[in-house]
């Protein structure tokens, strides 16, 4: 992934038109980040996850864990049988994956399952709750030998019925997140408005302006995970930003969840960390063919948007919903913990002579990849829980042991 320099704007003239028309008819001739985040990235026909190009895997804008290789959904589904065992092996396991990309992590896991763990496949309901219609057209296309799978909305799933586990990867990153700036010590929301004349730098429609917050709820974020914006470390004109999506996403979850985990694995920091001083500038990237910059109003709707996920707000608001935190790592020492090192041993010492050399290396590749501090392994895994007796929750999962 490298640093895009260029300006040159590939927006979608139809959705430009449509934020427009809907910035227009608002009485301050403006909308907050977060709904212009959520039209870029969700609008039903011009929206990123909904455009008719691939934006995901190697002919798109971003490769995620699932497309690396089938290791990652296998030592994963290695997790999933254990907390299948650790919860007794009820009849009816559910797997709900939110946000499943092309499908490609859940049919690597069913394929995984199937011919390992018939036992646990005979008992597996999977579960799918996607927005986006063009992604969930891919996944029922990719999926369709698994007569197991079904596609839910969050309302199709009735309240503490859930006995199993929620899983995401790299979803909390792409929830539309209101932003916001220090201006004398108070904190000011940065709104999206039109401008009077066209950018002639990036071409872009639309400018910035700071006002009043829009919602209550972002100051009471700021409490829930303890950080004080008015202390003097903090600069003025200092930015960041405040996903109120991710408080309503756990809360979804833990309504919907009877008895078993959650685990989210996604890019983020503690609130500490995330919200540090010197982190002036906040943590929306925008990815746009493989690049990386910081301009999101530019290419827009044809972009991703993301916004690194605050792991101490996911673990404060699942508290308040009733779930409990197991614990919380990196990518690489989960995975490692999993099985991926035996792996990249097995493959190693194994595979160089009965593969030929590109297949060899590619494989080799993907599992580095999975594992790499400075990439993918540097993702945090969360794992919370809901409903477990005291000696299930005693039985801490294998992911979060720590090697003898």
């Amino acid at each position: 992934m490298t640093v895009q320099q260029s300006n040159i704007n590939d927006s979608n003239p139809e959705l430009c038109a449509l934020i427009s028309e809907r910035i227009a008819a608002t009485p301050q001739q403006r909308i907050t980040f977060a709904e212009y985040m959520d039209l870029a990235l969700y609008h039903p026909q011009y929206g990123y996850y909904n455009g008719d190009r691939p934006n995901i895997g190697k002919q798109g804008d971003f490769i995620t864990s699932p497309h690396w290789s089938a290791d990652f959904a296998e030592v994963l589904g290695e997790q999933f049988v254990e907390m299948w065992q650790i919860l007794g092996k009820p009849d009816t396991f559910a797997i709900v994956e939110m946000g499943a990309g092309r499908g490609t992590f859940a049919a690597h896991l069913l394929q995984y399952l199937q011919l390992k763990y018939p036992d646990l496949f005979k008992s597996l309901e999977y579960i799918i709750v996607e927005i986006s219609p063009v992604l969930l057209a891919q996944q029922q296309r990719q999926l369709a030998e698994f007569k197991i799978v079904k596609w839910c909305n969050w309302d199709e799933i009735a309240n503490n019925s859930i006995v199993g586990c929620f899983f995401s990867n790299e979803l909390v990153d792409a929830f539309p997140v209101h932003q916001f700036i220090l201006e004398k010590g108070q904190i000011r929301e940065i709104y999206v408005a039109a401008a009077e004349e066209k950018n002639k730098e990036s071409g872009s429609k639309f400018i910035e302006v700071a006002g009043e917050l829009s919602n209550p709820k972002i100051p009471e974020y700021f409490d829930l995970v303890g950080i004080d914006l008015s202390a003097t470390v903090y600069a003025d004109g200092y930015r960041s930003e405040v996903n109120l999506a991710a408080l309503d996403w756990i809360k979804k979850v833990a309504e919907k969840l009877q008895r078993g985990y959650l685990l989210t694995i996604d890019y983020g920091h503690p609130a500490h960390r995330y919200y540090n001083p010197r982190r002036t500038d906040g943590t929306l990237q925008c990815y746009y063919r493989h690049r990386y910059h910081s301009n999101p109003y530019i290419n827009i709707g044809r972009q991703d948007l993301t916004a690194h996920a605050d792991f101490t707000a996911l673990e404060k608001q699942g508290e308040l919903c009733g779930l409990e935190v197991m614990g919380f790592t990196q990518q690489a020492l989960f995975l490692m913990i999993l099985g991926v090192g035996d792996r990249i041993a097995s493959l190693s010492a194994n595979d160089a002579e009965v593969l030929d050399l590109t297949t060899f290396l590619r494989r080799r590749e993907a599992l580095h990849q999975l594992i790499d501090p400075m990439g993918l392994g540097g993702f945090g895994v969360l794992v919370q829980c809901k409903g477990l007796k005291e000696e299930e929750k005693s039985q801490k999962v294998k992911g979060l042991r720590v090697p003898d």
